[in-house]
């Protein structure tokens, strides 16, 4: 209360609240409030200022206890701002950077940033040329995700890709990246599960959680990916990389739906706001990859949508897609078939993601995506009862094979490197392979050996540094067979 009669005296102005619509509040007596002004009841709850009009303000309520009417408004002069710093890593916080669920203690900090700021422009970007190893083969080899760039996750309910991303996010932080994870509207038990998962693989010490629970206020889902980016924004402005995950849009796009609906703003195309791709455009547009001083630092962003059916035209999933630099599709009939990740390469793009990949991985990526192509369509061709040939038989026994080979359990976390000198000996036919378990006893040996030998991962990463395409990759395999895999038998 002592708070509430200081910013009256300060501000000089008092309000009172004429009418409430559920979240929606309108108030009388503030005549020098601003759009986006964080605002305090007298019962210390906060809201946002939405919109202004002549004889009243529209305040957007953060708040679960009830607002009554007749009761005290106070303006802060200024927008809503959340605590930032390096205390927050390690911490699952909610939107407005207060622990989540009062287990974890957050240090005080005199860092505050507002959630909403104007995107760097042109000339403090840079061009993307580093690759971001998400661990996941299919994506790394086909579809390579670079620092800096904006890639969306899209696909039908339960198809895979929180298990994928919060795959990345172990080898992005494991690599020395900032991670944060944004949970926009999950369950608690979701929640959780996401935190058990970091803790498994030992990564919570670079890792954020931001949450917002299906229970919490529409507001505070609203404000929960503006809350995330700006903490990234802190962690670029000190030089640290950053993936930042949104998971997920639809449903941000669905709570602000509903909130523009109580406000009688005018409902378009599928009852949405006319300015719903306004309010995820500038979200987005703050990724990037940047100059910070003297280096290159970016922020990562991987959004997520999800798809009805498997329809991924609808207005909320192209609106994203035309504001991202490709998207990775997860497939319902793939994940049907038992494939994991279930990721359909030909419906998926990345833009920018190939110009970070060194010209034999452009090559691998080349050849593997042209191969797939002619694999498939000799396997949908065989569903007709044609007669096959060698050559089909021998084509289609490898595509299993190489299919196989990309398919990776969540606990699996495999170099792009590792993925390229398996593909590359499977192509070759030097692994003995007959059946999925070969696949990954093969895979488990590698890694062991690629994690645990120095001078094993200095010759493999230079052996790849110094090829310039597939073919050159494949004879250089051939005459280095017993360093490729000392003391096995491939």
């Amino acid at each position: 209360m002592n708070n509430f009669n200081n910013l009256l005296e300060k501000t000089g102005e008092v309000g009172y609240v004429r009418m409430i619509v559920n979240e929606i509040v309108y108030a009388d007596g503030l005549p020098s409030a601003r759009p986006g002004e964080l605002i305090i009841f007298e019962n210390g709850e906060r809201g946002k200022v939405l919109s202004l009009s002549p004889d009243s303000v529209e305040i957007l309520a953060f708040s679960k206890k009830p607002i009554k009417v007749g009761g005290k408004v106070a303006r802060t002069g200024s927008p809503i701002a959340i605590p930032v710093g390096t205390q927050l890593l390690g911490k699952i916080i909610d939107p407005f950077g207060s622990s989540f669920d009062n287990t974890s203690l957050i240090q005080k900090t005199r860092d505050y940033r507002s959630i909403e700021v104007t995107p760097l422009g042109i000339m403090s970007r840079r061009k993307i040329i580093r690759q971001l190893e998400t661990g996941v083969g299919i994506v790394d080899i086909m579809l390579p995700i670079g620092h800096g760039q904006r890639q969306l996750v899209i696909g039908d309910r339960k198809t895979g890709k929180t298990n994928f991303l919060l795959q990345t996010i172990v080898s992005a932080a494991r690599a020395g990246n900032i991670c944060i994870y944004t949970a926009i509207g999950k369950k608690k038990i979701d929640i959780k599960k996401v935190e058990e998962y970091f803790k498994e693989n030992k990564v919570t010490d670079r890792v954020i959680i931001i949450a917002s629970t299906s229970q919490d206020p529409s507001g505070v889902i609203f404000i929960a990916p503006y809350s995330a980016m700006t903490i990234a924004e802190y962690f670029r402005d000190r030089g640290q990389n950053t993936l930042l995950i949104l998971d997920d849009l639809s449903t941000h796009a669905k709570f602000y739906r509903e909130i523009s609906l109580l406000a009688n703003k005018f409902p378009g195309r599928n009852s949405y706001p006319g300015d719903i791709f306004y309010v995820h455009a500038r979200l987005l547009e703050r990724a990037g990859s940047f100059t910070v001083g003297n280096s290159e630092v970016a922020i990562t962003c991987l959004p997520v949508v999800e798809t009805p059916q498997a329809d991924f035209s609808g207005y909320i999933q192209t609106n994203i897609m035309s504001m991202t630099d490709g998207h990775i599709l997860f497939d319902s009939g793939l994940f049907a078939e038992g494939r994991r990740p279930a990721i359909n390469p030909f419906l998926s793009v990345t833009r920018v993601g190939k110009q970070t990949q060194s010209a034999v991985k452009r090559s691998v990526n080349r050849e593997l995506l042209s191969f797939l192509t002619l694999y498939t369509k000799l396997r949908n061709f065989s569903h007709f009862g044609a007669e096959a040939t060698e050559s089909v038989q021998v084509t289609t026994e490898t595509g299993e094979r190489v299919l196989s080979l990309f398919d990776q359990d969540t606990s699996s976390i495999i170099p792009s490197n590792i993925q390229i000198i398996l593909l590359t000996l499977l192509w070759a036919g030097h692994l003995n392979v007959t059946s999925t378990k070969d696949i990954l006893d093969y895979k488990n040996r590698f890694v062991k050996l690629y994690e645990t030998n120095p001078s094993y991962k200095e010759f493999i990463d230079t052996m790849l540094d110094t090829c310039e395409s597939f073919n050159e990759l494949l004879s250089l395999i051939n005459r280095n067979k017993a360093q490729v895999f000392p003391g096995g038998k491939l």
